[in-house]
């Protein structure tokens, strides 16, 4: 399994996944993360990734031309690799234990653009991204701590993460989602 962060602050994964269970897998190759700085494919000298809104209004978001050629770069440094890719915003889809069984079972690799600002261009969400997550109904700062929280629950599903596979089917959380039916309540239109 292997996991692409999209960031302006890539130097917050180094100290978040340096110990632990997931640094062990990292170390084992069984779990691979690259962390990429969205600057990098910013135009520019300034190498600025953030506009003020087209239709207006306050705030930032990130331009679509360096999510796209990140993006890019990432499919094309692998082509034979299949990958999703999955913006982390507050309008996505909950993540919950299910989406993490799904994206452990997969055989792609899971692209994460992380959201700041106000968000990002729309294009980005209609042409690029695969999916729209949300990590709760709260909003955070930015996308890094949603996608370590992705990662990590995704990563301890992987065979050989874990010191016994039995270990995430014996959580209590994952007992009962298997003893008693999920309903998942959707979100009104006025949130």
């Amino acid at each position: 399994m292997r996991f692409e962060v999209i960031t302006i602050f890539p130097g917050m994964f180094a100290p978040a996944f340096a110990e632990g269970v997931i640094a062990r897998a990292i170390r084992q190759g069984i779990v691979g993360l690259g962390v990429h700085d969205l600057r990098e494919y910013a135009e520019g000298r300034h190498r600025k990734v953030d506009d003020e809104p087209f239709g207006g209004g306050g705030g930032m978001v990130f331009k679509p031309e360096p999510i796209f050629s990140a993006v890019e770069a990432i499919r094309a440094s692998d082509p034979e690799r299949r990958s999703r890719c999955i913006l982390l915003s507050p309008q996505g889809e909950r993540f919950d234990q299910s989406i993490a069984r799904r994206y452990a079972a997969a055989d792609e690799s899971l692209i994460i653009v992380c959201g700041r600002y106000e968000g990002v261009d729309e294009r980005v969400r209609e042409h690029l991204a695969d999916e729209e997550l949300s990590v709760g109904d709260f909003v955070l700062t930015g996308g890094e701590l949603a996608a370590m929280i992705v990662i990590d629950a995704v990563s301890r599903l992987i065979p050989g993460v874990l010191g016994s596979e039995e270990s995430a089917a014996r959580e209590s959380f994952t007992r009962m989602c298997s003893t008693i039916p999920c309903i998942r309540v959707p979100r009104s239109s006025a949130e």
